[in-house]
């Protein structure tokens, strides 16, 4: 196995764990909630018994979903592109994302190109990477090439980074 890592994909687990302690200290500033003591003390969103809002189908309540969804997107945001200087998820690379009832995770996601150098790594460093997330159970990644990427993809943060505006 090549535990070859570009820079920057060195740490997902912590970086990760740290983005996602600091979106949950971002969302309880806005909503005024003075519980979350320090950067890596988040509250658990409520769970359907405790009085979260149901989702259909779901055995996750709406609240718990959404913070489980913005934990993985703050580290998704942690892995970057060894090429294009721009995190997988601005790029446009995560096709799909979907969370369990068990809160085992599936995620989808392609390359800037089928022969990239980093194919057979980069699907890793994105288990490693929301694999660190609380209360995420199992990941697994799929490469898929279908839609093909191209630049449209991109978000405008990708774009201001890599100086396409």
């Amino acid at each position: 196995m090549n535990d070859r890592k570009p820079p920057g994909n060195e740490d997902h687990a912590g970086k990760a764990a740290a983005a996602a302690a600091s979106l949950a200290a971002k969302a309880a500033e806005r909503s005024g909630n003075a519980e979350v003591e320090s950067e890596t003390t988040t509250q658990a969103a409520p769970s359907v018994a405790d009085g979260g809002t149901p989702v259909e189908g779901s055995a996750l309540s709406e609240q718990e979903l959404e913070q489980l969804t913005a934990d993985i997107i703050a580290a998704l945001k942690t892995v970057q592109d060894p090429e294009i200087p721009s995190d997988i998820y601005e790029l446009g690379l995560i096709y799909r994302v979907d969370v369990g009832d068990e809160r085992e995770v599936e995620i989808d996601m392609t390359l800037t190109a089928p022969g990239c150098p980093v194919a057979g790594e980069m699907p890793g460093w994105v288990e490693d990477a929301v694999s660190s997330v609380p209360g995420v159970k199992s990941v697994t990644v799929k490469l898929v090439f279908d839609p093909p990427w191209d630049m449209s993809r991109m978000s405008d943060e990708a774009r201001l980074e890599i100086g396409m505006f």
